[in-house]
């Protein structure tokens, strides 16, 4: 698909917007969530509130009243397809499990794809007040100030983000965690991965990997990597791929080589 500079810049200046007017309502939530009406999914441990679905709603309601054309990939919604080429992949509040026992990480998180590729990634953390943002070709930033993945560091003098799930089997994740910290790394696991995604890209993380992931979940924190500097290995997000789950990973240049052989993946690129 031909990208027009334009189309992808009207998008992030909405991106931008939306997060964080989305990142003020789910707020509002947080700040009374003892009111929440939560329900497990999947498993007691994988849950979802009516902030989630609220916020969903209103961001859904903002793109098409803008962009009419654009589909929409939603966490809680699923998939509207559209028209124009360009699809919103979101995820209300990435970090369910955080926010609903009161821990401020978790985040908005806004991506948009021109055909497959993301073009446009927002992450905005409330609790926090910051807004990562990222368009094609435009760098990234946090807070409009550039931010670049870290360089000069490794795994073993740098900390990396781990993430799992109930798709994910504890021996998987046991062995991922026993292969890092046999190479002399450390990890964090902090509920959000999109938000591990967005600290891979401000230099935070020199890594992050997890072994099975949804669009929502990554595609706006691969948007943010890119654009900072950092290497990817490829998602899945053409034809039914978008709505299945795969492997992601995220480094900066001196953690690649080492994270791709902890996860047992071929070296991003």
């Amino acid at each position: 698909m031909t990208v027009d500079a334009a189309d992808v810049e009207a998008r992030l200046a909405l991106a931008r917007t939306l997060a964080r007017d989305a990142g003020a309502v789910a707020l509002a939530y947080f700040n009374a969530r003892e009111t929440l009406v939560v329900e497990a999914k999947a498993n007691p441990q994988d849950v979802v509130s009516i902030a989630d679905r609220r916020v969903e709603e209103m961001l859904r309601a903002r793109i098409a009243e803008a962009h009419p054309g654009d589909g929409v990939l939603g966490e809680e919604y699923g998939l509207t397809e559209g028209t124009s080429g360009f699809t919103w992949v979101l995820d209300p509040i990435d970090g369910t499990s955080p926010f609903v026992n009161g821990m401020p990480n978790w985040c908005v998180s806004i991506a948009v794809l021109a055909g497959d590729e993301p073009v446009v990634g927002v992450i905005f953390a409330p609790c926090v007040d910051e807004l990562y943002a990222a368009g094609k070709g435009q760098g990234a930033t946090l807070n409009e100030a550039p931010m670049h993945v870290s360089t000069g560091r490794s795994l073993r003098d740098g900390v990396v983000g781990l993430g799992a799930n109930h798709h994910v089997a504890p021996a998987e994740f046991a062995g991922i965690v026993e292969r890092l910290l046999g190479m002399g790394g450390n990890f964090i696991r902090n509920g959000s991965g999109a938000l591990m995604l967005a600290y891979v890209a401000a230099g935070r993380l020199v890594g992050y990997y997890e072994p099975y992931m949804h669009a929502w979940d990554c595609l706006a924190g691969y948007c943010l990597v890119a654009e900072a500097g950092g290497a990817l290995l490829p998602f899945p997000a053409a034809g039914e791929g978008l709505t299945r789950g795969a492997p992601v990973m995220a480094a900066a240049p001196g953690a690649v080589a080492e994270l791709s052989r902890i996860a047992g993946l071929p070296r991003a690129a």
